[in-house]
């Protein structure tokens, strides 16, 4: 039986994510290692993610930590959203993506980050990420004051009339 890499791409693992993890080839673009990273925490292949983080910053990493982690969730889905360069002859590239989880108590939540990649003699490495936390919502019409007049045209100050009924 086949298995679908997780990461998305309807491939096989074994013609996707699978040779990249296994060290039989590189990953060709920054798109291509974080979703081997991403087929990694699914597989709760720990040695991978901290061998392909870049080398520069690996010591501050905290192994026993990831492993917990990683082995407390299960990754549910991947969608990349947006690249900025990283390809095959690129030094440096961005991949903005989405990644969905379950906790260890089944609890789904949902990671957006822009993660950057450097090429360090011609291998692809995870330098670091920023959270992409949702915009604010805006309101489109004005806030209504509890004294103002209602909006539905009673006459009466908002308070009184349909602001006590939101209550």
């Amino acid at each position: 039986m086949t298995t679908t890499c997780p990461c998305g791409t309807a491939q096989p693992l074994a013609a996707c994510c699978g040779p990249i993890i296994d060290g039989t080839q590189k990953a060709a673009t920054a798109e291509a290692l974080m979703r081997s990273r991403y087929t990694a925490y699914s597989q709760r292949n720990v040695d991978y993610i901290l061998e392909t983080h870049d080398p520069a910053t690996r010591t501050d990493l905290d192994p026993a930590g990831t492993r917990d982690w990683a082995n407390r969730t299960t990754w549910l889905e991947l969608d990349v959203l947006a690249t900025k360069d990283g390809g095959p002859n690129d030094d440096r590239g961005e991949v903005e993506f989405k990644a969905r989880f379950a906790d260890d108590k089944g609890n789904e939540q949902e990671h957006h980050e822009l993660s950057t990649f450097v090429k360090h003699d011609g291998r692809w490495y995870f330098e670091d990420c920023k959270l992409v936390r949702p915009a604010p919502i805006t309101r489109s019409e004005p806030k209504i004051g509890r004294n103002d007049p209602c909006p539905c045209g009673s006459g009466k100050k908002h308070k009184k009339c349909c602001g006590a009924r939101a209550r």
